[in-house]
């Protein structure tokens, strides 16, 4: 073999193994049990003018999260929720977010265990052999605070783990408005997927539940009549369960993302194909460092050869 056959074949080798690597962070993070909204449920479940449809809201959003024939952990005899909060003073125009979930039908201590900051840590160790699933309070109206949205994005890698291995995440509204107890921003960005919102509060009033949120339960009479206070600015691979009057998304839901991730962001699968085979234009980015690998390679098994 000369030379140029032996880079060539170094090379091959180097974009295979580059291929494989991509491959497993494409599968990475893309299951698990979601339910994410920009509503407060957990405010208007308790104080606000449509109660009942928010109590819905949470109700239909836990029991998908929660299905025993999705969720690994359910299955196998493990229900309690991690219901994540603040526990600190509450502010004007807000409430405890808790309060709102009991109002819904769940029971503290039996149903779930509510952790602020100063607890987080040590129960995220917990997920998969205390907790089922994940259910974090919105900022406004609840009381979520940036201590406890600083430590689910330092173990998002360990909630990753734990959604990949079929537990539930149920996330409300984050946008940093009210109080603005989010100052700090990096609302949603624990989830394992590319998570962007805006904050947007309105008057619920012209929204509509899509055919996937019509078919959880969810009826166009429990989004509206409240607030909502952010809006979601895509699908991420999740499917949309109700939108607001000018057609932007409000609340989504899945289990298995229909895209694969790489490098953090969102690519359709069909692109990520192409990625991975090396005819996307975008994977030309790639290639100088493969050829300088395999490049530096070739050039110690030639000081190697020479030496002999």
């Amino acid at each position: 073999m000369n030379k140029i056959s032996k880079m060539l074949s170094l090379t091959l080798v180097a974009i295979v193994l580059a291929s494989g690597f991509s491959a497993q962070q494409a599968s990475a993070a893309v299951s698990g049990n979601f339910f994410l909204t920009c509503h407060d449920p957990d405010f208007h479940s308790f104080l606000g003018g449509n109660q009942l449809g928010s109590r819905n809201i949470i109700n239909k959003g836990v029991d998908f999260i929660q299905d025993p024939a999705f969720n690994t952990f359910v299955s196998g005899g493990t229900d309690l929720i991690l219901f994540v909060e603040s526990k600190g003073s509450v502010p004007g125009g807000h409430t405890n977010g808790v309060n709102g979930f009991t109002a819904a039908g769940y029971t503290l201590g039996a149903d779930f265990e509510h952790h602020d900051a100063s607890t987080l840590n040590a129960q995220l160790d917990l997920l998969g052999t205390k907790y089922s699933s994940i259910v974090v309070a919105s900022d406004f109206g609840g009381i979520l605070r940036q201590a406890e949205l600083d430590i689910l994005i330092a173990r998002s890698a360990d909630i990753i783990d734990f959604l990949n291995a079929g537990g539930g995440i149920y996330v409300m509204a984050e946008s940093n408005n009210g109080a603005g107890l989010t100052p700090n921003g990096g609302h949603f960005s624990f989830l394992p997927f590319v998570a962007t919102s805006t904050p947007a509060d309105q008057t619920e009033i012209g929204n509509t539940v899509t055919p996937f949120g019509t078919s959880i339960g969810l009826a166009d009479s429990d989004v509206n009549g409240n607030a909502s206070h952010c809006i979601f600015d895509g699908s991420f691979g999740l499917n949309i369960v109700d939108i607001d009057a000018t057609q932007r998304i409000l609340s989504l839901a899945g289990r298995t993302l229909t895209p694969d991730v790489i490098g953090g962001e969102i690519i359709p699968i069909e692109t990520t194909a192409l990625l991975l085979a090396g005819v996307q234009s975008s994977f030309i980015w790639i290639l100088p460092v493969m050829l300088s690998g395999a490049g530096v390679v070739a050039f110690k098994l030639k000081k190697k050869l020479n030496h002999f």
